[in-house]
């Protein structure tokens, strides 16, 4: 299975400050690639034929969360959503078949609303287990040391060794 149509990486990248209950990244951005895969319905095989595995399809909360121990890769399979990254105060981004976001760990995202067919994949690099954070006032300071301490993927979900992420993110030496 190849990426979307054009084959060519469109990616649109969304910075977010701490906020004081979700922390988001301090220095990586979240990645969204607009019709990215032309075969939405098998957006799990690409995340692991790429190395992002402990794939899931399913949908997204409808509260603000978000992984302090791994980054993580949504890729839309079916339908379409309007969800909110970064928190309260972050953007909220319409999102359809084909779609991928890679959220940096400690990205908060949720659900504002979605089509009654709408499925989502998602993935981990190297197959890492994720936690679910809320913004809970117990989960820091802990939660920062987590996210500093996930390490770079070694690949981009969607286009592998060649993807734009590790341009964006930088060398894969340390988070």
């Amino acid at each position: 299975m190849k990426p979307g149509p054009e084959h060519r990486p469109c990616v649109r990248t969304f910075s977010f400050r701490d906020d004081g209950s979700i922390p988001n990244h301090p220095r990586l951005p979240v990645l969204l690639y607009p019709r990215a895969v032309s075969e939405p319905g098998r957006m799990e095989l690409l995340f692991a034929s790429n190395g992002w595995g402990n794939t899931w399809t399913n949908g997204v909360f409808s509260y603000h969360h978000y992984h302090s121990n791994a980054h993580e890769a949504l890729g839309v399979a079916r339908g379409s959503a309007r969800l909110r990254l970064g928190g309260e105060q972050g953007d909220t981004v319409e999102v359809r078949a084909g779609d991928v976001i890679v959220l940096p760990a400690g990205t908060g995202h949720k659900k504002l609303q979605a089509s009654a067919d709408f499925l989502i994949s998602g993935g981990y690099p190297g197959g890492m287990d994720y936690n679910i954070r809320t913004g809970g006032p117990g989960e820091r300071p802990r939660v920062l040391e987590e996210i500093r301490l996930v390490p770079m993927p070694a690949s981009d979900p969607v286009y592998g060794r060649e993807g734009p992420l590790l341009t964006l993110w930088g060398s894969s030496q340390g988070a």
